[in-house]
C-alpha cells in the first residue's frame, strides 16, 4: 500500500492538482466572496488526476496498475486516499487563511456593506466552522458519485465528473442557501455547536468513504483490461 501511495504521489498526480490546491483556498480572502464556491475547486483535481488513469489515454495508469502484484482494491483505496490527501490539503489551508480572510473583511468601511455587516452568499465567515462540515460532507458524497461510476469500466470519467459537480452545487446550494432561509439563525450558530457538527461530519464523511471503497472495489473487480 506504501509503494501505491508513493506512485499515486510521484507518477499519478499531475503538477496543476498541487497548485491549484495551493492557490485556489486564497480566494477565501475575496471580500464578500461566497466560501462555498471555493470548496467545488477541489473537484476539479479529479478528471486531471484521473485522465491519466483512463484507459486508452495518456499513461494508461489504471492499467499499469491492475498489472502490479496488488490488489485491485488497493488501488482503488490508494487513489480514495489521495483525493481525500487533496482534500485536507485544500481545507488545512483555507482554514489557516480564515483569521486573514476575517482581517480583510473586517477592514471595509461599514457604509460599504449593507447595515454594517457583511453579507454573503450562504455560509460567511462567522460560520466558517459549519462551512468545513458542510464541505466535509459534500466532498464524500462526490466520492460517493464519483468512484463507483468510474470503477465500474474505468473509462467514465466525463460522466462521473458532471454527475459529481452536479451533485455538489445541489447540495451545497440546498445546505448553505436553502436551508438558512427556512431555517433562521443557522447562519450564526454558537462555535460550539459547529465543532460539534463539525465532529459530526467527519464521522458522517469516514461512514461514507467505507461505502464509497466497498463499492468502488467490487465494481473494478469486474473490469476485464
Amino acid at each position: 500500500m506504501k509503494a501505491l501511495i508513493y506512485k499515486e504521489f510521484k507518477l499519478s498526480m499531475h503538477p496543476i492538482c498541487y497548485l491549484f490546491i495551493a492557490l485556489f483556498p486564497l480566494m477565501i480572502l475575496i471580500p464578500k466572496y461566497p466560501i462555498a464556491i471555493g470548496f467545488i475547486y477541489v473537484l476539479t483535481c479529479y478528471p486531471i488526476l484521473f485522465l491519466g488513469a483512463n484507459k486508452g489515454q495518456q499513461s494508461n495508469d489504471l492499467l499499469y496498475s491492475t498489472l502490479l502484484p496488488v490488489r485491485k482494491k488497493d488501488i482503488v483505496l490508494a487513489r480514495i486516499i489521495t483525493v481525500i490527501s487533496m482534500q485536507v490539503a485544500f481545507i488545512l489551508i483555507m482554514s489557516a487563511l480564515y483569521p486573514l480572510a476575517v482581517y480583510i473583511n473586517g477592514s471595509i468601511p461599514a457604509d460599504q456593506v449593507p447595515q454594517g455587516e457583511l453579507k454573503d452568499i450562504g455560509f460567511g465567515l462567522q460560520s466558517f466552522v459549519l462551512m468545513l462540515s458542510t464541505a466535509i460532507i459534500g466532498y464524500a458524497i462526490c466520492d460517493l458519485i464519483f468512484f463507483p461510476i468510474y470503477y465500474k469500466n474505468g473509462r467514465s470519467i466525463v460522466m462521473s465528473t458532471l454527475l459529481m459537480i452536479l451533485g455538489y452545487v445541489v447540495y451545497i446550494g440546498v445546505v448553505t442557501i436553502a436551508l438558512p432561509l427556512l431555517i433562521p439563525g443557522m447562519n450564526a450558530l454558537p462555535i460550539g455547536i459547529q465543532f460539534a457538527c463539525l465532529g459530526g461530519a467527519i464521522l458522517v464523511a469516514v461512514a461514507l468513504h467505507i461505502i464509497v471503497y466497498k463499492t468502488s472495489s467490487k465494481n473494478l473487480e469486474k473490469v476485464d483490461f
